[in-house]
């Protein structure tokens, strides 16, 4: 995918976000984040979203914390999401293709400018449908290529960072699967170390996580329940209980 393509998924996502939030009201339970209200969705996306937004305007090359998240709330909070999600879309669009900005993920991409954009299409995507959740009815598609992208964004950029918590005492290997697209199989190789994750199905896994795209991306995010489990349920549960993004 293209950086273009992830800037226009930002948009609509974020979009669709602010809709969804504004539908079900500040106080209104996320159920996919059972800690959060939707004023903390809003808070932590927006203050992520100018985070973000800074790296690339402004050329940081060091890493930097996130700003604290405000005490706004209802319509004013709402206002300030929206302005926070416009000023990344606006930034990424116009920042050249060799923009210098800091990176946190080892999956590899073209630029630090298609790095950001990615990342915060699918910071945005996740969260979306964490507002719809709290809104009720049903979720908008994701789309099977970006959700394919996004799934190889966390298997290989997330969980090959010394943070990721998914290790084994013995070395053990799972499959990834998404079963409506070709060529989006990923063999992920567990043991004391952060995972290994490679493109393609070679040689035998003694777990495999199977299912739609979409399906796939939200449960790998721990959104959903995974589609399809085959073989050892163990590394499942061990996916379930130990890959939350910290």
């Amino acid at each position: 995918m293209e950086t273009a393509d992830f800037v226009d998924i930002l948009s609509r996502e974020g979009a669709l976000l602010a809709a969804s939030a504004e539908e079900a009201g500040p106080e209104a339970k996320v159920p996919t984040c059972p800690d959060w209200q939707v004023r903390d969705l809003l808070r932590h996306t927006g203050a992520v979203h100018r985070w973000a937004a800074r790296f690339v305007a402004e050329g940081i090359t060091e890493p930097r914390p996130i700003d604290a998240e405000p005490e706004l709330d209802g319509g004013e909070l709402l206002r300030w999401y929206r302005d926070s999600h416009r000023n990344l879309v606006d930034t990424l669009a116009a920042a050249p293709a060799d923009a210098p900005a800091w990176t946190f993920l080892p999956a590899p991409v073209a630029s630090a400018l298609t790095f950001w954009a990615r990342r915060q299409a699918h910071e945005t995507a996740i969260h979306r449908y964490d507002a719809e959740s709290a809104r009720g009815g049903t979720p908008t598609p994701i789309g099977t290529r970006f959700a394919a992208d996004g799934i190889d964004e966390l298997l290989r950029g997330f969980h090959a960072r010394p943070k990721s918590r998914v290790r084994t005492e013995e070395p053990r290997v799972l499959r990834v699967r998404a079963t409506d697209t070709d060529d989006a199989v990923w063999t992920v190789r567990l043991s004391a170390e952060p995972p290994v994750a490679v493109p393609g199905d070679s040689g035998e896994a003694e777990t495999e996580l199977a299912g739609g795209a979409e399906q796939l991306y939200l449960a790998l995010w721990n959104r959903v329940p995974v589609p399809s489990v085959t073989g050892d349920p163990a590394l499942a549960n061990l996916w379930r209980e130990k890959s939350a993004i910290i």
